[in-house]
């Protein structure tokens, strides 16, 4: 039987550990689990830990971690998404796709057509509602590490600062993927709904970003990564 897996955002060794307040009400409230119930946790260290509930109370939950385990490894490939800004659900299951399928970091990216405006207290809110996407999917998926979502950066920001082996655009009307050397790290650029005007794709490959297309015909924001991650796994990383 699968064990309930959940991210603790502190470090973890054996012995009896006190969880944090949301964990404690999801495990206790929501699941219902009992004294005794088997959990595995992770820290984003790399490493998984096993061991099982010895409190379960309305507001307080311990466990007892028995055993510390090597983690999932991760893809040879670190791969750094830009990924233009999107409204609602579209960026969650962009965060959450790319999680999946072992982006190391995502940047959400503004540029001219984006449409979603992001300041202040709302777009520390948004951060935090994006990271715990990732920390979600990490839970479902069995990552051991939960890439960093950085925050929102200006698209030529971004693409003047990102360091990578190979860095692409997408473009419709490029080379393949397949047509580039193997790399060890690589920088993803995406456009937002509607993508990336001209002169800010003149803008990438001034910069140093070569352009890449994902077939012939032409993909939603949030469809985009998932299709260029999984390729770009196939060919450099660890499917």
């Amino acid at each position: 039987m699968r064990l309930s897996r959940f991210f603790i955002d502190a470090p973890l060794s054996t012995g009896e550990h006190e969880l944090p307040e949301a964990q404690a009400h999801y495990i206790s409230r929501v699941l219902r689990m009992a004294e005794g119930d088997a959990v595995q946790l992770f820290d984003g260290s790399g490493h998984e830990f096993r061991g099982s509930l010895v409190e379960v109370g309305k507001k307080r939950v311990v466990v007892q971690i028995d055993e510390q385990l090597a983690g999932q490894v991760e893809s040879p490939l670190q791969i750094h998404l830009g990924q233009g800004l999107s409204r609602g659900e579209r960026m969650d299951w962009a965060i959450q796709k790319a999680t999946e399928l072992g982006v190391t970091q995502i940047t959400p990216i503004f540029s001219e057509r984006c449409e979603v405006r992001l300041k202040d207290e709302r777009a520390d809110k948004r951060l935090a509602h994006w990271r715990q996407v990732a920390i979600s999917a990490c839970e479902q998926c069995g990552r051991s590490r939960v890439p960093v979502i950085h925050p929102p950066m200006l698209l030529t920001d971004w693409i003047n600062s990102t360091q990578a082996d190979l860095k692409l655009v997408l473009h419709p009307v490029s080379a393949p993927l397949a047509s580039h050397a193997k790399p060890s790290r690589l920088a993803f650029l995406i456009g937002p709904e509607g993508g990336l005007t001209d002169p800010e794709v003149d803008q990438a490959q001034a910069a140093g970003y070569q352009p890449a297309r994902l077939g012939p015909r032409v993909l939603r924001t949030e469809t985009a990564p998932v299709v260029a991650l999984a390729v770009a796994q196939q060919l450099w990383g660890d499917f």
